[in-house]
């Protein structure tokens, strides 16, 4: 396993300048964006956490400040369009077949059953008189189902996309059934999701991650910015009490309250979106066909995707009500929350890295966007049990209409274009994902500009952190 955006020695204490800015397309181009699709309605190997950065210096009137990213390795904007990474995959890697999608959901549905018929048979207490024995095993239970049902709802996924089959009917109806079941509004996440895809690594118009600026971070923690720097760094209790929150957290409040997707809402066309915010009591979530997140024409998506929950909940309180609460929670809640943990953390760990950009609306195309994603590895549960969606996702978001047992194909044929700017970390395989969750943690606390860039270069923003990790932040006027 490798890793291509791996920060050296070299780069790590260098004192970067260049004489011209890196060949990118200024303007997008009508071959630069999204493909229209029936779906429009988430590196290192560990570098030292001790090493000694020096900030990039501008060395004369005709040089320019070189970008730099969190390591401190120089970046360039990408220099291709999307009409190149269409011409370089196999036409073949765009065929959608009905029976391996429906195989895939066959397959998973048959597993969770089978699961759970294999422990409510025999890990009783007939079986296994010792009550932790039983409990442990019942956590391994938990486990194994929350690792499947994660991939159920990536092939659910793979519908919203279109790239489940070549008919839009069978996409909808599958999705709708699975999301449903793991209690997902499926219309409603495929209209933000697909709106996502059209402005990944925009500050201003993505609809699912946005990382917080450095005032932002210090506001939500009561701090002036100026502070930020004085401050010691967080301790590993607070770290992990704030991780916790976020994997435990951080799906149900983005569907409840919008929270990591934009805040932008005033500029929504027909006009929902005044006065409405983020968060608690702000009206943007993903269940009122009023929402911001939506228009006029979707309302009726947003209802059938309420009615596919209220069915889901109500077979719950049936299960709840006959069987008792204590198994309702080991038998679907506890596995629910791996899902949501997983969820969160794919996501995460997709858009968040010490080597991504992200961009002001000024500098950003979708080329550069889809660009500002990583590919990571996490063994036979990535790419067996949650169906490649951690091993793929640079692809993904370029098009994402490729099915995913054809995505590691593509994913060689577009790194043939991308060159220095396609990223994964590989590093230790499933060790290694796991790992980026707590490192991407501490190194990726807020976003911003590089000091001392002019034009485009000066909407390219980057990770910089409290905790004296690799580059530091901007020095702010007091």
């Amino acid at each position: 396993m490798t890793t291509t955006a791996l920060p050296s020695d070299v780069a790590l204490r260098r004192l970067a300048t260049t004489d011209s800015t890196p060949t990118s397309s200024a303007n997008i181009s009508p071959l630069d964006s999204p493909r229209s699709s029936p779906s429009s309605t988430s590196l290192s190997s560990l570098a030292s956490e001790d090493a000694v950065l020096q900030k990039p210096v501008v060395a004369g009137a005709d040089k320019k400040v070189q970008l730099i990213d969190t390591y401190g390795n120089s970046f360039e904007i990408p220099d291709y369009t999307i009409g190149d990474i269409h011409k370089a995959i196999p036409k073949h890697c765009f065929e959608r077949s009905a029976a391996k999608g429906l195989y895939y959901v066959g397959r998973d549905i048959v597993t969770l059953a089978t699961t759970f018929y294999l422990f409510h048979r025999f890990v009783t207490p007939e079986n296994i008189p010792s009550t932790p024995v039983r409990a442990g095993l019942w956590f391994l239970y938990t486990v194994i189902n929350g690792l499947v049902g994660t991939g159920l709802w990536v092939l659910a996924h793979e519908c919203g996309h279109q790239s489940f089959s070549p008919s839009k009917v069978l996409n909808d109806t599958v999705g709708w059934i699975c999301h449903s079941a793991l209690l997902v509004p499926y219309f409603s996440w495929k209209i933000s999701h697909g709106k996502h895809h059209k402005a990944t690594g925009n500050m201003a118009r993505d609809m699912v991650f946005v990382p917080v600026t450095k005032d932002e971070y210090a506001s939500k923690r009561g701090y002036l910015v100026h502070q930020i720097q004085e401050l010691a760094e967080e301790t590993p209790i607070v770290t992990f009490y704030a991780l916790i929150a976020q994997q435990l957290g951080g799906w149900p409040a983005y569907l409840f309250f919008n929270v990591t997707g934009h805040n932008n809402h005033e500029s929504q066309r027909e006009g929902r979106g005044k006065g409405k915010h983020n968060g608690f009591g702000g009206g943007v979530n993903h269940f009122d066909p009023k929402s911001p997140l939506y228009e006029a024409k979707d309302s009726y998506l947003i209802l059938l995707s309420d009615l596919g929950l209220l069915i889901t909940l109500s077979a719950l309180y049936w299960v709840g009500k006959t069987y008792g609460m204590a198994n309702l929670f080991v038998w679907y809640i506890a596995p629910y929350l791996w899902v949501n943990h997983w969820l969160v953390a794919i996501t995460y760990l997709q858009h968040t890295d010490p080597s991504l950009p992200h961009y002001l609306p000024e500098s950003w195309t979708y080329t550069r966007g889809a660009a500002a994603t990583i590919d990571r590895e996490f063994g036979f549960i990535g790419r067996h049990l949650m169906h490649g969606i951690i091993e793929t996702h640079v692809l993904h978001h370029y098009i994402s209409t490729i099915p995913f047992y054809n995505a590691d194909e593509a994913t060689e044929a577009i790194k043939k274009v991308m060159g220095r700017h396609y990223r994964s970390d590989t590093k230790d395989g499933s060790l290694g994902f796991l790992k980026s969750v707590w490192k991407s943690f501490r190194w990726c606390n807020w976003v911003e500009p590089l000091e001392g860039t002019t034009g485009e270069d000066a909407g390219v923003l980057f990770y910089r952190n409290r905790n004296g990790l690799g580059m530091p932040p901007k020095p702010d006027q007091k």
